[in-house]
């Protein structure tokens, strides 16, 4: 973006962004906005304030604007992340606003911003900085929504016009890749980007021994193997926790799956299929950390993956320097679920590793954690300190909903390993 002209293209992105937001929100029954189709989350309604609430609180604490509302700023201003039902329960809402008044609450928070917007000297690096953070936040939350809106009984979602049925593709190319040692560089330096989460800083480089990766993720048909052949049975593939975790609520299969008399279905957003084995298995990391085991393989280290996707280099994308576009990968909304691994050619790492960006976030086995030289953001400070507990792990790539402005080397995403709900898939490294 040319400096000059920074406040009118990024006000054109907080309009293209909430337009997304809100065709989401329109995929939604009225009468849904009030269920709570993840018991870990807040009901949907939520959502509908916490964006706005969210910018504004940000907006008053960075310039000491006052509050219009207080206290449906302190309703909406922050989501939840328990780590089960029981601590859930502590977050409960007796009574939520209507949507009218959700609807009032919100109108004036988006002009307030609009307004700050156009004051926006393009040079004042903080200020910038703060408008980018509240941009992806919010497309942070189309893809939360949507995995949320999953959830609910298809009787109470509308599908989009034109939905294609999910297609099968031929066997993905399989076998492992091998990658030599040499460097990773994970992170990024200040301005190597537009913007970064704090947890992305600083860039540095760790040296990687050799190894091997799984030329595409893991597929549900390979996952299938690893059910048939006792996967959710066998004591040894699972580490304590899991085991006790699986047992306690009576797991065999993926959250997403279905099994109908002697087959199996797929629960897709808007419609059920039969299991597309061709397909990338979306799995917690209990779950992925299990078949790896079963392989004889393990998850990749965070610097393992950078390794396969990037080498020793700063590229933006495995690809190279081109934006993301259509031929790449399963993402920025190409697709309301997956499509067969290996359909993306051009996307390739310079290894020849496929699907590394897209079709389904991917899951290390580093917790995830501070780089060396972290310092927690000014604007957001929670947004990952809350989060260094061991409990999460990284997440790296893209799923087919996540947008294009969130696709960078850097980022990072995370989750709890026995959270269910998330697109995320993976593969293995062998040594």
């Amino acid at each position: 973006m040319q400096a000059s002209r920074l406040p009118e293209e990024l006000a054109l992105e907080f309009e293209r962004v909430r337009g997304r937001t809100e065709w989401i929100f329109d995929r939604v029954a009225p009468e849904a906005f009030y269920e709570r189709p993840i018991p870990l989350r807040h009901p949907i309604v939520f959502y509908a304030g916490h964006l706005d609430a969210f910018n504004d609180t940000r907006l008053q604490r960075h310039w000491g604007l006052a509050s219009t509302h207080p206290a449906l700023d302190a309703l909406f201003e922050r989501g939840i992340d328990p780590s089960d039902t029981a601590a859930a329960a502590r977050h409960a809402v007796s009574a939520w606003p209507s949507r009218e008044q959700v609807r009032a609450y919100t109108r004036p928070l988006r002009d307030r911003l609009f307004a700050q917007l156009e004051r926006l000297d393009p040079q004042a690096t903080d200020d910038v900085q703060l408008f980018h953070l509240l941009l992806e936040h919010e497309l942070m939350h189309q893809e939360t929504l949507l995995y949320m809106l999953h959830q609910l009984p298809y009787e109470l979602k509308r599908p989009p016009d034109g939905l294609s049925g999910v297609a099968e593709g031929p066997l993905p190319p399989m076998g492992m890749v091998a990658i030599p040692e040499g460097m990773a560089v994970l992170g990024q330096a200040p301005g190597e980007f537009a913007f970064g989460w704090d947890n992305e800083f600083p860039r540095h480089a760790v040296r990687v021994p050799g190894f091997a990766i799984d030329r595409t993720d893991v597929t549900n048909g390979q996952y299938l193997a690893f059910i048939e052949e006792g996967g959710y049975r066998r004591r040894e593939f699972w580490s304590d926790r899991a085991w006790a975790w699986k047992e306690e609520r009576g797991l065999a299969h993926p959250f997403y799956w279905r099994q109908v008399e002697n087959h199996w279905r797929l629960r897709g957003l808007f419609a059920e299929s039969e299991l597309p084995v061709t397909h990338p298995v979306y799995v917690t990391h209990a779950e992925a950390a299990a078949y790896a085991r079963y392989a004889g393989k393990e998850l990749p280290s965070e610097a393992e993956w950078h390794r396969a996707a990037y080498g020793d280099g700063l590229g933006p994308y495995p690809w190279g320097a081109a934006a993301p576009g259509a031929e790449h990968g399963n993402f920025d909304f190409r697709a309301w679920g997956t499509v067969p691994a290996g359909t993306f050619p051009q996307g390739a790492s310079s290894y020849g590793v496929l699907d590394l960006v897209g079709n389904g976030w991917e899951w290390t086995r580093t917790p995830f954690g501070p780089f060396e030289g972290f310092v927690a953001s000014t604007v957001y400070p929670p947004y990952s300190t809350d989060f260094f507990d061991g409990e999460h792990f990284v997440l790296k790539g893209a799923s087919c909903v996540t947008d294009r402005r969130l696709i960078r080397r850097s980022l990072r995403n995370w989750f709890y390993w026995h959270y269910p709900y998330m697109y995320a898939t993976f593969r293995c490294v062998s040594r």
